[in-house]
C-alpha cells in the first residue's frame, strides 16, 4: 500500500502542478509518518523519498536514530515548549511556530536553530493552533528578530465539504505569503495541503504538501 500510495501521490502532485502552470519540482512532498513503523518508512526511503514528518515529539525522537541519516525530518504538529529539546536537534524544519513562548524556546540551545514556518489559523477556528492572519507578519518579524530563520507560512484549514471554500483559504495564505516576502524576502515557503486537498493547495501556490493518509490509509489515533 505505502509504495503504491507514494507513487500515486507523486503522480497527482506532478499533474496538479502542471495544470497550474508550475513545475512539479516546485512542490515538495513531505510524507507524514504518524503511527507508521520504521520498516514502512524505510521502504519509502528505498523508493527515493527523503522528506518525512511527525507531529508528536516523542515519535520523532524515537524514529530518527533508527533510520538513514540523510532523511530530512519535518515537525508538523503542535509543540509544547518542554518538548522542544526532543525536536530541535533533529528537525530540519518546524512547521508549527505559533507563539512567542515557543519562539523563545526554539532559539535556546547550541548552534543556530532550524528554520521555522509561521502557522496561520484560517477559518476562525479557536480550537486550532496558529497565529491570526492579521498578526502573522508582526509575529514573523518578532521571531526573526529573536534569531529564527522564518522560511514561510503554514496552515491547516478547517475540514470543508466545499472545495471552493478550501481554495479560498489557500489563496488567502498565498497572498499573506507575498506580503511576508516584502518583509522577509527569503520566506517563500507555503506549507499547505494535506491528503484531502493538496491538489487545491498546489493550484493556489503551495510549495510543500503534507500527505499521510492518502499514502498509508487511515491510522488509528
Amino acid at each position: 500500500m505505502a509504495v503504491s500510495g507514494l507513487d500515486h501521490a507523486r503522480s497527482r502532485i506532478a499533474a496538479a502542478a502542471r495544470a497550474a502552470g508550475r513545475s512539479p519540482e516546485a512542490v515538495r512532498l513531505v510524507v507524514v509518518t504518524k503511527g507508521q513503523s520504521v520498516e514502512v518508512v524505510n521502504t519509502l526511503y528505498q523508493q527515493g523519498q527523503r522528506d518525512f514528518a511527525e507531529n508528536r515529539a516523542q515519535e520523532l525522537a524515537a524514529k530518527v536514530g533508527l533510520l538513514p541519516a540523510d532523511i530530512t525530518w519535518h515537525f508538523v504538529g503542535p509543540l509544547q515548549t518542554n518538548k522542544v529539546r526532543l525536536v530541535r536537534p533533529v528537525a530540519s524544519l518546524l512547521h508549527s511556530l505559533d507563539r512567542l513562548e515557543l519562539a523563545a524556546a526554539w532559539v535556546k540551545g547550541p548552534g543556530t536553530p532550524p528554520p521555522a514556518l509561521v502557522q496561520v489559523r484560517l477559518g476562525g477556528e479557536t480550537t486550532k493552533q496558529g497565529v491570526e492572519p492579521a498578526e502573522a507578519l508582526t509575529f514573523a518579524r518578532q521571531a526573526s528578530d529573536l534569531g529564527i530563520e522564518i522560511a514561510g507560512l503554514m496552515t491547516i484549514p478547517p475540514p470543508l465539504d466545499d472545495p471552493e471554500v478550501a481554495r479560498s483559504h489557500f489563496r488567502q495564505l498565498a497572498l499573506l505569503g507575498t506580503e511576508l516576502m516584502d518583509v522577509l524576502p527569503a520566506a517563500s515557503a507555503l506549507s499547505m495541503g494535506m491528503s484531502d486537498d493538496y491538489e487545491l493547495a498546489i493550484a493556489a501556490g503551495a510549495t510543500i504538501v503534507r500527505v499521510g493518509r492518502a499514502i498509508f490509509g487511515p491510522v488509528p489515533n
